[in-house]
């Protein structure tokens, strides 16, 4: 998300928490969100495809967008942990391992360890023959061979929606006509700090062979209906390949759902 998308999307839930838009309401038209809050209707849908990942607004019909009635309250009262100090025991460019002197709420301090890594943005770009675009490579580290989708590392200075489209691009020679992002997470949030930005991507054309050869595998155009199968036999590798797929599967299943009522 640009700056602009990203006050906007603050803006929207920063309503939402002070309850302006209260569980149950439906959420005003696409167009009086444009004119008030200043911004492009593809911009605008882009913070209400992510607010519906995120489980802040259902969406009922093609653009008609609702609170959910079903309002987990956060809890108050809880206490955050203490953080004393940190020190860096090993630090390179791919990785920094430190020792943080932490305090838990009512316990005594002591160091735990926190591995840093690189900022990452994932894509999974689908056609419209229902299919997304993998790559089956394989991974040294577990010792084998699987689906993944491409992705790489956020350079400094660099958005992750241009991380995301120059990935798929590097990595299997074909370019996504656009690019949606869906959620940020962290994939071993007890001690890893690495946050994954995950972007789906809407058709794509074919620009050449791949560039980054080291990166690049069998590239192939895997049919939605192959996920629920490749991912039970364990052949989709990587939290970030798992977490955008799954987000299609149930979007699609949301979709479904509420077009059948």
């Amino acid at each position: 998300m640009g700056p602009k998308t990203a006050k906007v999307y603050e803006t929207i839930r920063a309503r939402l928490a002070s309850g302006e838009y209260a569980p149950g309401d439906k959420m005003p038209s696409e167009r009086t969100l444009v004119d008030e809050l200043g911004i492009g209707r593809t911009a605008l849908r882009q913070v209400l495809a992510r607010l519906v990942a995120e489980g802040a607004l259902e969406v009922r019909g093609r653009s008609s967008y609702r609170v959910p009635s079903a309002v987990i309250k956060t809890p108050e009262g809880l206490e955050p942990w203490r953080i004393h100090g940190e020190r860096d025991v090993y630090d390179n460019r791919w990785v920094k391992l430190q020792l943080w002197d932490v305090e838990p709420p009512g316990m005594e301090r002591f160091e735990h360890h926190v591995v840093k890594l690189n900022h990452v943005a994932v894509t999974a770009v689908l056609d419209d023959q229902d299919r997304v675009l993998m790559m089956y490579r394989y991974r040294f580290v577990p010792q084998q061979w699987g689906w993944e989708l491409p992705g790489g590392i956020v350079d400094a200075g660099e958005d992750p929606a241009e991380t995301a489209v120059r990935e798929v691009v590097e990595e299997t020679g074909w370019r996504p006509k656009s690019v949606e992002h869906v959620v940020t997470y962290q994939p071993m949030v007890g001690m890893v700090d690495s946050p994954h930005e995950i972007f789906v991507g809407q058709g794509a054309e074919h620009v050449g062979d791949p560039t980054d050869l080291e990166e690049a595998g069998h590239i192939a155009w895997v049919p939605l209906t192959d996920i629920p199968n490749l991912m039970a036999r364990g052949e989709l590798m990587g939290s970030g390949t798992l977490v955008a797929l799954l987000h299609i599967q149930a979007s699609r299943s949301t979709q479904g759902a509420t077009a059948a009522r």
